[in-house]
């Protein structure tokens, strides 16, 4: 075990150095930030100089690349061109939105979608277990941003009971957190469906009924704890998808999380804000995958004991 964690640190730090290299060398290829933060202003050329020069714009891109990736091992991400400040203290200011969001947003898709898979499988063939697949089928279908526009349309706009942008109060959090919640919640609810299915067949369930164990015992002690495997596998798939569908849901509601502070930046060049960004969400998505793969070994000790003898 202590190998396979060693192994699996070792992809993530490279992983994250490959990540921030890519974002490095494409954000080159916008265009020069400098044009953008002048725009159509009539500025003298010591001046436009002077600002390349103050943020080592002006140096070779091999040295600005060796600037930021040791400014990173040093815990300084640099400033940001447009607000002038500390990129990590702008994304400190926005992270506790985002991660609500996220948090939130997956939460309500596990308490919807195991019940709803559960129940389904229970009551296979019948009219409950056919609604529950088109409802999935629906929402694995429709967009996040064309769901929080109709949101918006229908409770902001049409009914006015619930507001549409930006945080404050727990109803600011509902239609944000509906619209990232709808995929996850039928992705979860339908796997949960299929591995409760394949369990439900298995021949030590059959062994528990026969020796009398009441078939409640049977689903919830022995049947879903052995179909959760998957399910906490694509519950760590879905958590990092979230974490990607949220820098279109923010700013589709005006939420002020990471993802609008990220789209700001990239329409106006800011490079430092946006592989800084972009590195955060690489190193949430592999931590969470990391800690996916360490759950394995509690719920299932077969693959815990794979792992110690490999």
């Amino acid at each position: 075990m202590k190998k396979y964690v060693i192994s699996r640190g070792i992809k993530v730090l490279v992983t994250i150095w490959f990540v921030w290299t890519l974002i490095f060398v494409l954000t080159r290829f916008t265009g020069d930030p400098i044009e953008w933060i002048f725009g159509d202003q009539d500025t003298s050329e010591a001046a436009i100089n002077a600002l390349r020069e103050s943020l080592g714009l002006d140096l070779p891109i091999w040295k600005q690349y060796f600037v930021s990736i040791t400014g990173l091992f040093r815990g300084n991400a640099g400033t940001s061109y447009y607000f002038s400040r500390p990129v990590a203290e702008l994304f400190a200011e926005r992270i506790g939105a985002t991660a609500s969001l996220g948090a939130g947003s997956l939460g309500l898709a596990v308490l919807i979608g195991v019940p709803m898979g559960l129940f389904a499988a229970i009551k296979r063939g019948t009219f409950y277990d056919r609604t529950c697949i088109g409802i999935t089928v629906i929402g694995n279908t429709i967009p996040n941003f064309v769901l929080g526009i109709l949101l918006i349309y229908v409770f902001s706009l049409k009914l006015r009971m619930l507001p549409s942008g930006s945080t404050g109060t727990w109803k600011n959090y509902i239609m944000p957190m509906v619209t990232l919640a709808v995929a996850p919640t039928t992705t979860i609810a339908r796997l949960t469906r299929t591995a409760l299915l394949d369990v439900i067949g298995q021949d030590y369930l059959d062994c528990a009924r026969a020796k009398g164990v009441d078939e409640r015992i049977v689903m919830f002690k022995h049947a879903l704890r052995n179909a959760l495997i998957p399910v906490v596998t694509v519950m760590g798939t879905q958590l990092s998808i979230l974490i990607g569908g949220a820098v279109i849901v923010e700013n589709v509601f005006a939420w002020p999380g990471m993802g609008t502070l990220i789209i700001k930046a990239a329409q106006r060049r800011d490079f430092p804000v946006v592989q800084y960004g972009i590195l955060m969400i690489v190193i949430f998505v592999s931590i969470v995958n990391f800690a996916v793969d360490l759950s394995y070994g509690f719920l299932d000790p077969r693959i815990r004991d794979s792992r110690d003898n490999s």
